[in-house]
């Protein structure tokens, strides 16, 4: 699988993670996380594969996780209605994302990027 990178073009962080790969020689597909958000098929792949828990994937500093009262709500919702909510919504995930099928990071750590993208 090709390298998928969900993103938001405003996000410094996003960028600073993009260029990392760039600079890197990593070739990535880029994806505008609000335009064409993970899929509720990715996000179970994405669970199956990595062992990460549902709840990492929410970006629970933003506007949007607030203003629908996720945090209130998301203990009482199936898994289903969370992978549902989160790819009906980008900015509902953590970003940037970054899978390949096997390896994921969430945000930007220079020093994760390293250890995880470098070596793919």
């Amino acid at each position: 699988m090709t390298i998928q990178f969900f993103g938001y073009p405003k996000c410094s962080t996003c960028n600073k993670a993009s260029k990392w790969l760039r600079d890197n020689g990593v070739e990535f597909e880029n994806n505008h996380i609000v335009e064409t958000p993970p899929s509720p098929k990715m996000i179970k792949e994405i669970l199956a594969t990595t062992n990460v828990d549902l709840k990492k994937l929410f970006n629970t500093s933003g506007t949007k996780y607030r203003e629908l009262q996720l945090k209130d709500k998301l203990p009482n919702m199936t898994e289903i209605e969370q992978i549902e909510t989160l790819s009906s919504d980008g900015m509902l995930i953590k970003r940037p994302l970054v899978f390949d099928g096997v390896h994921l990071t969430l945000g930007f750590k220079e020093e994760e990027f390293e250890h995880i993208w470098k070596s793919v």
